[in-house]
């Protein structure tokens, strides 16, 4: 892959504000010429009320809703659960019945997408999203019983309203359970039983209902609604991809679009409708916004135009264009009140599918140089969230809203730079610079054993780039580490690896700190002679 110039190091150039946002301007050669990352507003009421507004082309599901409702007013019911397949719209029903109730639990509408179908969110790091909404600047335990009290504490006494949405399976579901006085909301593909769960399995649109979202649609179709309906298995995601299709593509007719979906899913039995309708609006995109459509599937979450723009190696206008043109095929969402995309999750597995077939093939958003530039622009993001962090007060709390924002993209940008370090030199230097680029922010949101991982990968990553400043540092800060969790004579072991580099290169900072680290492990331990004597020499420097 061709490798742009870093710029994790210094690429905060100034601060402006514009329209009333704060904004940070960076620029990074080749792929962040004249880009502006937008941060998230001060942390405070609006990260208690987190629900977005349910599709705007809802259809149907009175009968589901009234049977929720009806669920709801027995005694003592606190877990509503939706199960179904894929595609079916289990979510767009919980978000229309969660915000029909949120007047009832006024303290929080909290969502947590639980990944149950990609990589399942662990339950600590779920307990740790609620709590984070209530208390953004605590210092969360890093054992799940910790975590689980703290849980507790922020929701008791409580009205809230926790919509989980796609969880993996029961024992996900369970580590959640909320104290009285909260309601939780939990979508699923998977059927599994809980105490006190009431669950709905949803199925299929009714044939009229079908028909009346694809007419909402594309008018145009007419009486060809009933029967392209049925083909679409009256599934909500496929009805959506058929209709926008046929709105976007006037010059192709309804009959032909059931002719040609007919043909997709006859093309492989293992193609259900809504993949078939996927595949469909592929087929449809031209090669171009097929490569970028493909692209889109490095992101493991929700995104803005910005990152699709850092993605594709194009310009936010630009990038804007096409999320605006497959929007219109229904082949990604989009959130007006946070300004972000995403895929659906059928969407994600099926681009993610077809971006291995066509690995490499594209130089402008497949493989591995997308990869690349995902991961160096949550590198950049998390630099500019620690830049406010590190400002204070009410900046410090919008760098942590900005970190909590993209927590899933920037562990996936490390992870990729972790995973390539051994064979990518560009790839080692991301790695090698993800610690420090969030030293302050990460200090507070990775748990002490993952933060480990972080500078484990960079310390193997420095070594291979022959860059000893940063083989000292990861040094130093893992000896840092350890010295938090308790392990003292680890973190011994790692000062005294990183004190012999600092002196080597001249480091006389980074010596002095080593020193005065090495004597307050000395002094924890009640080795009062050494203590001394390290601290000594690093007053002298």
């Amino acid at each position: 892959m061709s490798e742009p110039p870093l710029n994790i190091d210094g690429r905060v150039e100034g601060d402006v504000f514009s329209g009333g946002k704060r904004v940070i301007n960076t620029s990074g050669g080749d792929y962040y010429e004249n880009v502006t990352f937008v941060l998230p507003a001060p942390v405070g009421v609006a990260a208690l009320h987190q629900l977005p507004a349910p599709p705007a082309d809802f259809t149907g599901r009175a009968a589901e809703l009234g049977r929720l409702r009806a669920a709801l007013a027995a005694p003592g019911t606190a877990l509503l659960g939706l199960r179904g397949m894929g595609g079916v719209g289990k979510t767009a029903l919980a978000l229309v019945l969660a915000n029909e109730l949120a007047a009832a639990y006024p303290d929080a509408q909290l969502l947590v997408d639980l990944r149950g179908t990609t990589k399942p969110l662990p339950p600590i790091e779920a307990m740790a999203r609620v709590v984070r909404a209530f208390e953004p600047v605590a210092r969360l335990p890093d054992d799940e019983a910790g975590m689980r009290g703290a849980y507790q504490s922020v929701l008791h006494g409580q009205r809230a309203l926790l919509l989980l949405d796609n969880a993996a399976g029961r024992e996900q579901v369970l580590a959640l359970a909320p104290p009285p006085g909260c309601l939780v909301l939990v979508t699923s593909r998977s059927r599994f039983a809980l105490p006190g769960l009431k669950a709905i399995n949803l199925d299929s649109l009714p044939q009229t209902d079908a028909a009346a979202l694809l007419l909402k649609l594309a008018p145009r179709i007419g009486q060809q609604a009933g029967p392209l309906a049925e083909l679409c298995g009256r599934l909500p995601l496929a009805l959506r991809l058929a209709g926008s299709a046929l709105a976007e593509r006037e010059e192709l007719e309804p009959d032909e679009y059931a002719r040609r979906l007919a043909d997709e899913q006859l093309r492989s039995a293992e193609l259900d409708e809504a993949l078939a309708s996927l595949a469909l609006s592929y087929d449809l995109l031209n090669p171009d916004l097929q490569g970028l459509w493909r692209g889109l599937a490095i992101f493991p979450v929700d995104f803005d135009a910005l990152a699709a723009a850092a993605a594709w190696a194009l310009e936010p206008e630009a990038a804007l264009d096409r999320l605006g043109a497959l929007m219109r095929y229904s082949l990604v969402e989009y959130e007006p009140e946070l300004k972000r995309w995403r895929l659906h999750d059928l969407g994600r597995d099926f681009a993610r599918s077809t971006l291995a077939a066509a690995d490499g093939e594209s130089a402008g958003a497949d493989g591995e140089a997308a990869r690349a530039r995902h991961s160096q622009h949550y590198g950049n993001w998390l630099q500019a969230a620690d830049d406010l962090f590190l400002q204070g007060g009410s900046e410090l709390r919008r760098g942590l809203a900005a970190f909590d924002q993209e927590r899933t993209n920037i562990l996936a940008g490390q992870a990729w730079a972790a995973s390539r370090a051994g064979q990518d030199e560009y790839a080692a230097r991301l790695a090698n610079e993800y610690p420090d680029a969030g030293s302050s922010v990460l200090d507070l949101r990775l748990q002490p054993r993952e933060r480990m991982t972080w500078l484990e990968d960079a310390l193997k990553a420095a070594r291979r780039l022959g860059s000893r400043k940063y083989e000292g540092k990861h040094l130093a800060d893992l000896g840092n580490a350890l010295a938090d969790l308790g392990e003292l004579q680890k973190a011994i072991a790692y000062y005294e690896q990183s004190l012999p580099i600092r002196r080597e290169i001249g480091d006389r900072r980074g010596e002095a700190e080593d020193l005065g680290n090495l004597a307050n492990v000395y002094a924890d331990q009640g080795e009062t002679r050494p203590a001394i004597e390290r601290y000594a020499q690093a007053l002298e420097i």
